[in-house]
């Protein structure tokens, strides 16, 4: 049985449907993660699992039991869910000791000094008890936040945009530093967030949402390396998609030669002998080699400490992306050697009048 489960849910703000039979499931100590572009209703989802929105379909369990559908809504207070908001919500007048022991209702004194005692040591503000917020940096109160909902040992740990508002270096500090808290405390855990580096930092299953549905509910490995559709091919890292036809099913023609896949080429629908396809290839797939005969020229190059990453035209005018090691310093319209390096194919069908079609049908039909 799986500690957190949607099933169908439904909810709209007038006539505008903002969440569409989205379904998925978290199992005990799993850290879950929505991720998407503004607007695709991550964060109407959170407030559906939290109860601060009613469904109008489907159905939220938590640990088993039915706490949203239709006709039953259990209150927010009484689901055992602790929360983490962009603004991180302390009160002010409060210090961080009796931040993070707010929500001990029913303990003792002793009780309450030994957990608070117990989630500052953990988060690293050990020394830290006496100060009030405004005395605290970003990443510190971000901290006393995650301290303060943990402190009941909820349920289930919901984070909203948790790393929002601090500055890049910290954002990608504190994202590794709180998946550690909420894996030592052994709780279950959902995020949200537009940002992608975040969501592969914190999360062990991560789904991408597109207008109100999860277009793929998968681990950060399969969603970069084998994406379901379109929109997650395109959402998830960089790339580009390469004209080919299908020679058979474990290799595809493509311009810069032909891709043998250790697996069976991977085309949602189904992959024929001369089907018209567009391969997916990331940075990495396209290795500079000066040996090469297949060659590409410079149109764009950004430096990136240890790589440079390359933009490069092919003979037919299509470009491809080439993550290549900084001492590798080609200048703009030199032309280079290139070879593919790709273990399995992922592809989709072309855009002809035949699979039009099926190319919405891609992004209609969700993978939870």
């Amino acid at each position: 049985m799986s500690h957190l489960q949607l099933t169908d849910i439904d909810l709209a703000f007038g006539t505008h449907r903002v969440v569409r039979k989205l379904s998925l499931r978290l199992e005990k100590g799993r850290i879950g993660c929505l991720l998407g572009p503004s607007g695709c209703g991550k964060t109407t989802v959170l407030r559906c699992i939290a109860g601060f929105e009613h469904v109008a379909a489907g159905e939220v369990r938590l640990d088993g039991q039915l706490v949203s559908s239709r006709d039953i809504h259990v209150a927010p207070e009484q689901r055992r869910i602790g929360m983490v908001f962009q603004d991180y919500a302390l009160f002010p007048h409060l210090t961080v000791a009796e931040n993070v022991a707010f929500g001990l209702r029913g303990a003792t004194p002793e009780e309450k000094r030994a957990r608070v005692d117990e989630l500052l040591t953990t988060v690293g503000l050990a020394d830290q008890g006496a100060k009030y917020p405004h005395e605290l940096s970003g990443g510190q109160q971000q901290r006393v936040a995650l301290a303060r909902a943990l402190a009941p040992r909820p349920a289930l740990l919901l984070l909203d945009e948790p790393f929002s508002n601090l500055d890049v270096e910290l954002r990608e500090r504190l994202s590794h530093e709180v998946r550690d808290i909420i894996k030592a405390s052994g709780t279950t855990a959902i995020l949200v967030t537009h940002d992608q580096h975040e969501a592969f930092a914190v999360a062990d299953e991560i789904g991408i949402m597109h207008e109100g549905r999860i277009q793929q509910w998968d681990t950060p490995y399969n969603l970069y390396h084998r994406p379901a559709n379109r929109f997650v091919a395109d959402f998830i890292g960089q790339g580009v998609l390469l004209p080919g036809t299908v020679v058979n099913e474990r290799q595809v023609e493509v311009e810069l030669g032909t891709l043998d896949s250790t697996l069976a080429v991977e085309c949602p629908g189904g992959c024929s002998r001369n089907c018209a396809v567009d391969v997916l290839l990331r940075p990495d797939d396209v290795v500079h080699d000066d040996a090469s005969p297949t060659k590409a020229r410079v149109v764009k190059k950004a430096f990136r400490g240890a790589d440079i990453l390359y933009t490069l035209e092919l003979p037919s005018g299509t470009r491809v992306l080439s993550l290549v090691p900084s001492h590798h310093d080609h200048a703009i319209g030199e032309t280079i050697g290139i070879r593919l390096d790709v273990d399995h194919v992922v592809a989709f069908h072309g855009d002809t009048p035949a699979t039009a079609e099926q190319h919405a049908q891609d992004l209609v039909h969700i993978a939870p």
